[in-house]
């Protein structure tokens, strides 16, 4: 991961903060799936770093840097709200709200729609999998995190090809 990082920002300040960025997800994702938790002692520092960071010149600029993080995090805060109501049931922890908002901060509001049909296609098609392949019980929750942190960290790299195919293709 170290080497398509250098190699997508070459040596350069950003390339260490997409680093630093790379090496939070891939622990949040390890973690989330041994423990089924993601840690404010990591999420909540790198969240802020990205939204200092764009005051610096980051990723994005300061104002989508800010608004991607309040997305990030209402937006999923919001399926839960809407899940919980119609079901009575929790359908995912805060933590994946506050990984939201990292990637938010760090990718800007307007990689956060990619971000969420990314990991949300490949959850799904994985949590079937397991369902259809491993005999998962179907009420067994499933880590969204890893898909989270997978989906942003593809974004961070080819946020911007990705968009571009997709709008090639509609038109």
């Amino acid at each position: 991961m170290t080497v398509v990082v250098v190699f997508h920002f070459g040596v350069t300040v950003t390339s260490a903060a997409a680093l630093i960025l790379t090496y939070s997800l891939l622990a949040l994702a390890a973690i989330d799936l041994e423990q089924q938790i993601l840690p404010d002692s990591i999420t909540l520092p790198v969240l802020w770093l990205g939204l200092l960071f764009s005051v610096m010149g980051g990723l994005v600029d300061c104002e989508s840097s800010i608004l991607g993080a309040a997305i990030g995090y209402l937006s999923l805060w919001s399926v839960y709200q809407l899940f919980k109501c119609l079901t009575g049931k929790e359908g995912m922890g805060y933590g994946d709200f506050k990984l939201l908002a990292l990637l938010g901060a760090w990718l800007g509001w307007q990689a956060v729609p990619l971000v969420i049909v990314l990991s949300s296609v490949v959850g799904a098609l994985f949590g079937l999998g397991l369902v259809l392949f491993r005999h998962h019980a179907s009420d067994q929750p499933i880590p969204f995190g890893p898909f989270l942190a997978a989906a942003g960290w593809i974004v961070l790299l080819f946020g911007e090809d990705l968009t571009r195919l997709y709008w090639g293709l509609t038109t």
